[in-house]
C-alpha cells in the first residue's frame, strides 16, 4: 500500500470511531433519561474508574495507555455533559495547575467555576452552586497543603476522587534575555518549586508572591520587565512566551489534588479510605489506634498531623488507606478505630488515582 492507500484506510477507520462515538452518545443519553426517571447521580466516579481501567488493561498497542486514558477521558466527559453537564470549581483563576488537574478529570464538556482561594471551592460545594470542586492536597517537593487539610478537618464536603498531575514550571516572559527580567512572580509554591533555579540564573531580580501561578502570568503579559513561573497552559492563554522551559528544582515534581463532592462513591475495586482522628497526647497511643490495620492487611499510604487549633500542642491526625469503607476489612478497622479515639470522622472512600 503506498501513501494514498493508507491515508484512505485512515479515512474509513475515521468514519467508523465517529459512528461508534454516536452510538455512544445515544447510549448516554438513554442512560441520562433512566438516571432522572431513577433520581440516581449523573457522575458515578466509581463507574467511570472502572471502564477506564477495563480499557488499559485490554490495550495491545502501539498506543500508550496514557493516551488511551485521554482520549477516554474526553469520551467520558462528552457523553457525561449529554445526560447532564456539571459544573467544577477550582482554585482559579484559569490556567492554574488546579485548572489544568479539573481539566484533566473532567474533560472539555464540564463547566468550571474559578474561585479565589480553596475555602471558596469547599464553600461552592457545600451550598450547591456546584456540582464538585478541585483541590490541591499535597506537593512532592513542597508537602502538604495545610489549608486543603484544615478545610477537610470542618467541612461536610466528602473525598469523592484524587488524581496526579505532573508539574512543571515554565520563566514566562515578554523580556527578550534574562538580564532584562527584574521581578519574578508566582505563587509561593511555585517559586518554592524554583529557588534553586532563581538562585543560580536570577540572583538579582526580586521575588513577589502573588496569589496564583495564572495570577502571574498576567500581570506579566503587561510588563516587559515582570516574568511569571507558572504553566503552559498560562502562557498560551495569557499570551507571553516562554523564556526558559522546566525550571522546577526537582525534575519529578508532582501535586495530589482531591475531587470533592456531597455525595458518597461506591467501590471500585481498587479504591482508598481517607479518615481523620484526634487523639490523646500519651505515649504508645498512635500506635494502638493504627493497631487494627496493621492486623485486617491493611495498607496506609499516608500520615500527617495538624494542630487541633483548639487547644496548645493538640494534633488531628489525616490518614489514607487502601480499601473502600464498604469492605468488611475497612468497616471492622474504622470501627475499632472509632473506640481507640477522641474523635473521628470518616472523609470519603473514592477510586485510587
Amino acid at each position: 500500500m503506498d501513501l494514498g492507500d493508507w491515508r484512505s484506510r485512515i479515512n474509513d477507520l475515521d468514519n467508523q470511531i465517529l459512528n461508534l462515538l454516536n452510538q455512544r452518545a445515544e447510549a448516554a443519553l438513554h442512560i441520562g433519561d433512566l438516571k432522572r426517571r431513577q433520581e440516581a447521580p449523573h457522575y458515578v466516579p466509581e463507574r467511570e474508574a472502572e471502564i477506564l481501567a477495563r480499557l488499559t488493561a485490554r490495550n495491545p498497542g502501539p498506543l500508550p495507555t496514557e493516551t488511551i486514558v485521554a482520549v477516554w477521558s474526553e469520551i467520558l466527559s462528552g457523553c457525561r455533559a449529554l445526560e447532564q453537564p456539571l459544573t467544577i470549581a477550582y482554585l482559579g483563576p484559569p490556567a492554574t495547575f488546579t485548572h489544568q488537574a479539573a481539566l484533566q478529570r473532567f474533560g472539555s464538556a464540564a463547566g468550571y467555576a474559578p474561585t479565589r482561594n480553596v475555602a471558596d471551592v469547599f464553600d461552592d460545594v457545600e451550598r450547591g452552586r456546584v456540582d464538585y470542586g478541585v483541590v490541591p492536597v499535597e506537593n512532592t517537593t513542597e508537602g502538604a497543603v495545610n489549608v486543603t487539610l484544615d478545610r477537610l478537618t470542618e467541612s461536610e464536603a466528602l473525598i469523592c476522587g484524587e488524581l496526579y498531575l505532573d508539574i512543571t514550571q515554565h520563566l514566562l516572559t515578554h523580556a527578550a534575555e534574562l538580564r532584562d527580567v527584574k521581578k519574578v512572580l508566582s505563587h509561593p509554591q511555585g517559586l518554592a518549586q524554583c529557588r534553586a533555579w532563581l538562585r543560580e540564573h536570577l540572583p538579582e531580580a526580586a521575588t513577589e508572591e502573588v496569589s496564583s501561578t495564572a495570577a502571574a502570568a498576567e500581570i506579566a503579559a503587561g510588563d516587559r520587565t515582570v516574568a511569571a513561573i507558572a504553566s503552559d497552559l498560562a502562557a498560551r492563554l495569557y499570551g507571553v512566551p516562554i523564556l526558559r522551559a522546566r525550571i522546577e528544582d526537582n525534575p519529578h515534581n508532582s501535586t495530589r489534588f482531591l475531587v470533592i463532592g456531597m455525595r458518597p462513591v461506591g467501590a471500585s475495586g481498587r479504591d482508598k479510605t481517607s479518615f481523620l482522628f484526634a487523639m490523646r497526647n500519651e505515649p504508645g497511643t498512635l500506635y494502638r489506634i493504627l493497631e487494627p490495620c496493621a492486623r485486617l492487611g491493611l495498607n496506609l499510604t499516608k500520615i500527617e498531623s495538624r494542630p487541633a487549633k483548639r487547644r496548645a500542642w493538640e494534633y488531628v491526625i489525616f490518614v489514607d488507606m487502601e480499601g473502600h469503607r464498604d469492605t468488611d476489612p475497612v468497616a471492622a478497622a474504622l470501627r475499632e478505630i472509632g473506640t481507640r479515639t477522641l474523635f473521628l470522622k470518616v472523609l470519603g472512600s473514592y477510586p485510587a488515582g
